[in-house]
């Protein structure tokens, strides 16, 4: 299969290149580099520079490498950021999905887009399915919502992939119940090696989820070509403050770590307090490989400080 990662530099990006080896892939990164240096030939540079916000790179590229899907991994999600100004994450979080769908549309490529648990509101304190109403807390979430109502309005040959509390081989910001640069796994240790005070939410109850899994688990959910809306999760649940113990724990540290409300936090953007997804559609299916968030945490502590990452 012909694929275009676009986003291939990110944490989920750099995950899938490894599980889709066995694909013709092209990734693309961030950047407004234009694309008259690259030979729109077969043996493509890979990855190339792509702005999804500029519709004529992102036409030319899918047209001239003519995928049979497209995943797009790209996402603004500075979540404190985007509430006080929507923007950014209006134009890369929906509108550039829309223009991705529609271009798809005329040279009949899939697109997989990855979505959010911050679609949810959170009050309904047990883990979503696929079919419950979404209704978003925050700026961040209300894009994000965009994006899928527009995919679906404009494509209906898609995947739309929600998950939730990532971490892999590559940082993210914003996202979490602290703010600061880093996936939430390696900001904690790093935090610990400083000897900084810790705070961490103690009424936010997510899923952590390695991005190592969700790759795996996307790569056999293509092979199905069973379009729509999944939720795609390591199994299990906890608050941020109990993964953050988690995390110090696997790592033989001893560290403490104050529970604080989202209140006492003060974050400009509310996040939902229960957004734990289930699997359900991938159940259906009979192919939900997700395992519990423990053992997948546990894999990614040894190999971080093992070297391995």
């Amino acid at each position: 299969m012909k694929i275009l990662l676009i986003g291939a530099s990110g944490q989920l990006g750099r995950d899938l290149l490894t599980a889709l080896a066995h694909h013709h892939v092209l990734g693309t990164t961030r950047g407004t580099a234009g694309l008259e240096h690259v030979k729109l030939e077969a043996d493509w540079p890979s990855p190339i520079a792509l702005d999804v916000c500029d519709e004529v790179e992102l036409r030319t590229t899918i047209a001239c490498f003519a995928p049979d899907l497209v995943i797009n991994c790209a996402a603004y999600h500075r979540v404190d950021d985007i509430e006080r100004d929507a923007a950014q994450a209006l134009a890369v979080n929906a509108l550039a999905v829309h223009r991705m769908a529609l271009i798809c549309r005329e040279v009949g490529a899939a697109l997989l887009h990855v979505s959010t648990d911050y679609v949810f509101d959170g009050a309904k304190g047990a883990p979503y399915v696929e079919t419950d109403p979404p209704n978003p807390l925050s700026a961040y979430g209300a894009s994000k919502l965009a994006g899928e109502l527009l995919l679906r309005a404009a494509w209906p040959k898609h995947y739309i992939i929600r998950t939730c509390g990532l971490y892999g081989l590559a940082g993210a910001s914003g996202k979490a119940g602290l703010r600061s640069s880093g996936n939430f796994v390696n900001t904690m240790l790093r935090l610990a090696a400083e000897g900084r005070p810790i705070r961490v939410v103690n009424d936010q109850t997510c899923t952590p989820t390695f991005t190592k899994d969700l790759a795996a688990q996307i790569a056999l959910l293509i092979e199905t070509e069973a379009y729509g809306t999944y939720h795609a999760t390591n199994d299990g649940a906890c608050t941020w403050h109990e993964f953050a113990c988690e995390i110090f724990r696997l790592a033989g540290l001893s560290v403490e770590v104050h529970p604080v409300s989202s209140a006492e936090y003060g974050a400009p953007a509310r996040r939902p307090p229960y957004s734990v997804l289930e699997n359900r559609a991938l159940k259906a299916l009979g192919i939900d490989r997700m395992r519990p968030w423990q053992e997948a945490l546990a894999e990614y502590v040894a190999l971080k400080l093992g070297g391995g990452i």
